[in-house]
């Protein structure tokens, strides 16, 4: 059976359950939102992050989810996109998990997770089994936290992944923990050595070499002071370039993204931003964003580059949605206040760096929600991206993408 057909039969089924009128929402020119059809249905979920990998080396991509107040989850890909909760697989306790990470963290090949919370501060860290089940070994992590960050890399050149995470609330220094070269999958704190000690407020943190000096840097978003910009020494260990991220307005950032956004090879900034946390309006949440000058100097360009928005962004990401080999951006939306569902956002790249929205032609009109985490991977094997988004109390969504010609 040829694609378009099995396209059209998949449609055929969607349209039956969800009303023939109605089935144009479901459609763009660009992404099929399959959610009714191939994910487990929960409209009260708080997915606050997802993250696609195969779990159970079968060769096509599974998702987690990081849950707050609600057990985290596996959802098992069939291959063909089509996802089924396999219960259990975590342990059964709720907490108020924020993040997930993947990655092999005690090198025996196979994929490890863990997960951060804020409010319980009850972080998970489990070993992969390869069949798409999980040891428990939480009590190796070496702190507790308000965490609202993670990220995770080799990031003093050892061959070992290690894990950084960003903090909040009273006690907010961010965490450095360097994989145990002795005992690979235990690690090492060196946040007090390795990381500036600043009570920063942190939502985001990403590591990325910025540089190109083939070391992972740190850019470091905060909900009230300044995003920070931090440059590894080639041994893991950070020091700020504050004159690097020069910031005019303050921000109450939620997401870092790092992608070569005019194309001229060198990594950019782009900060999704919050107006507030669910209250009153407070500070511009317009996503801004910051150009590579080179010299470890990055220029908000902004103004030229990026529309005016009114929205707030809890989570974003990049995707060359058009396939002209410019990566477009994907912003999740939020009305605050008075924290409202929205539809999500895209805007395209005209190639050059420069950002307009195309919501309505990319997005299907029923992919809304209180979006929050968002993942990109081809989980339907058909050589296109898709996109999974989470969302606060709203159901997580699957947009399947589409071949461009």
């Amino acid at each position: 059976m040829n694609g378009f057909l099995k396209r059209s039969l998949r449609y055929m089924g969607l349209c039956l359950i969800i009303g023939t009128s109605s089935c144009s929402l479901a459609q763009t020119k660009y992404f099929d939102d399959v959610t009714i059809t191939h994910l487990p249905q929960d409209a009260k979920a708080h997915a606050l992050d997802v993250i696609l990998i195969d779990v159970d080396g079968d060769g096509d991509l599974d998702l987690v989810l990081a849950l707050e107040s609600q057990p985290n989850r596996l959802y098992l890909n069939d291959g063909k996109g089509i996802f089924s909760w396999k219960k259990d697989t975590f342990v059964p306790k709720s907490h108020d998990t924020e993040h997930v990470r993947a990655a092999d963290f005690n090198q025996d090949g196979l994929l490890d997770l863990i997960f951060v919370a804020e409010d319980d501060q009850h972080h998970e860290y489990y070993l992969g089994n390869g069949d798409g089940t999980f040891t428990d070994v939480s009590d190796r992590l070496l702190g507790k936290s308000e965490a609202n960050g993670l990220d995770v890399a080799d990031v003093n050149g050892d061959g070992l992944m290690d894990i950084v995470i960003g903090n909040s609330g009273q006690s907010p220094q961010n965490f450095l923990w360097l994989n145990d070269p002795k005992r690979p999958g235990y690690f090492l704190d060196h946040s007090t050595v390795s990381l500036p000690q600043v009570a920063d407020q942190t939502q985001s943190i990403k590591l990325a070499d910025l540089d190109d000096d083939g070391h992972v840097d740190l850019i470091i978003g905060n909900e009230e002071t300044p995003n920070r910009l931090l440059f590894n020494d080639g041994q893991g260990n950070f020091i700020e370039h504050a004159m690097g991220l020069p910031l005019n307005i303050p921000l109450h950032t939620r997401e870092v993204i790092v992608f070569d956004a005019n194309g001229d090879g060198k990594p950019d900034l782009l900060f999704a931003n919050l107006t507030s946390n669910g209250g009153a309006k407070e500070k511009d949440p317009r996503a801004r964003l910051f150009i590579n000058q080179g010299n470890r100097l990055f220029v908000d360009e902004t103004e030229s580059r990026m529309p005016e928005q009114e929205f707030s962004t809890y989570a974003a990401t990049t995707v060359d949605f058009d396939q002209d080999g410019h990566l477009d951006i994907i912003l999740s939306a939020i009305k605050i206040p008075p924290f409202e569902e929205m539809q999500v956002q895209a805007l395209r790249n005209n190639g050059s760096g420069h950002f307009s929205f195309v919501t309505d032609d990319v997005i299907p009109e029923i992919t809304r929600g209180r979006s929050w985490g968002i993942a990109v991977g081809d989980v339907n094997a058909d050589g296109v991206d898709d996109i999974v988004i989470g969302g606060w109390g709203s159901q997580v969504r699957l947009l399947l993408g589409k071949k461009q010609n």
